[in-house]
């Protein structure tokens, strides 16, 4: 592979509804997840939000999905482990992992959204003495399976070794960490696990967001200490404007003013990319001049949040067919007997 060249790439939302009837937007995004698989997408990432009329249980969705879907990957991108015990949710991803038949990425943070209204409703040992790397730290103890006694316990269904059930071990070398700082990607590293990058970063000085996240991306490769694979997923917002109707355009112009101004300057010592929304041909060369993408990095394309089904639809299809086959990329399996039938949907 060389630099520019895409063979992996998937993309995350974090699903949408309207507050009378969630059941309906949930719906719409399970569809979604069918319609990424039939045209080819290697993963299918849904977002964790709390308070908002978006996924608020990753999981939980993603359980659905692999009722849905059979070839495509699925992803949590991310669960932020602030509000949770790590032994319940290392079962909740194995129990989701064994449903889907070994297609989860178990994307995980450190972080905790919305603090201060959530921090006192959560976890009684979530304060500020504890370390969320140590939180990490136990859930990996609970997929890898480390016994919580030395002695078996007698259960219904016989004397057992006291572990995570089920007890999946490849789905240890599935964790994704998400990371914005220098210490998040040198501690996915050195653990061994894969990592995701968003399209905000932590930066010294002036540095731009293309050079901040470089500077990540070679930190990650020279401190990777295995024993699995190492990887990495960008999340880039692409929105090609070619086969847009033109009220698509005209809100895909004005999504890109109201985000662009967070760009030009450091915001508390992060730096934003700006979002790629334009033709064909100008997507392409940006990704071209990205320096993250090298070959090796995985892309993980960022929907906009509260855009309409069609405007969805619209834009993975102007990216996988007009897009990402400049650039290397070849379609899953899946794709070749569905295709066709996607694109009349």
């Amino acid at each position: 592979m060389t630099a520019s060249t895409i063979t992996q790439v998937g993309f995350t939302l974090p699903g949408n509804y309207p507050e009378l009837d969630p059941a309906a937007g949930l719906e719409q995004t399970l569809r979604l997840f069918e319609f990424a698989e039939q045209i080819g997408l290697q993963v299918a990432g849904i977002r964790q939000r709390h308070l908002e009329n978006g996924v608020s249980s990753a999981l939980t969705f993603l359980a659905a999905a692999t009722q849905r879907t059979s070839t495509i990957r699925l992803e949590t991108a991310v669960v932020p482990l602030g509000y949770e015990t790590p032994f319940r949710l290392a079962e909740d991803f194995a129990t989701v992992d064994a449903l889907s038949g070994g297609r989860l990425n178990a994307g995980i943070s450190t972080s905790a959204p919305h603090s201060e209204l959530l921090g006192s409703l959560g976890r009684t040992d979530a304060g500020a003495t504890v370390d969320a790397y140590e939180l990490i730290s136990r859930f990996l103890d609970a997929l890898d399976g480390r016994a919580l006694s030395d002695e078996t316990i007698y259960t219904p269904y016989g004397h057992v070794t006291p572990r995570i059930q089920p007890h999946i071990p490849s789905l240890r070398d599935r964790v994704w960490l998400g990371g914005g700082s220098l210490r998040s990607v040198r501690w996915a590293a050195e653990h061994g696990l894969k990592l995701l990058l968003g399209n905000i970063t932590a930066a010294d000085g002036d540095a731009t967001f293309e050079q901040a996240q470089r500077l990540h991306v070679d930190a990650y490769y020279d401190a990777y200490a295995g024993p699995g694979t190492p990887a990495i997923g960008v999340e880039r917002v692409i929105v090609p404007t070619d086969s847009a109707t033109a009220s698509q355009r005209d809100h895909y112009a004005a999504y890109l003013d109201s985000r662009t101004e967070r760009t030009l300057a450091p915001v508390n010592g992060h730096v934003f990319q700006k979002d790629l929304v334009g033709t064909s041909d100008e997507i392409i060369q940006r990704l071209r001049d990205d320096p993250t993408i090298d070959g090796r990095t995985e892309v993980r394309i960022a929907l906009p949040y509260a855009f309409d089904d069609a405007d969805y639809r619209q834009i993975l299809r102007d990216i996988t067919e007009r897009v990402l086959p400049e650039l290397g990329w070849t379609p899953g399996p899946v794709a070749s007997s569905a295709v066709s039938e996607a694109a009349a949907v």
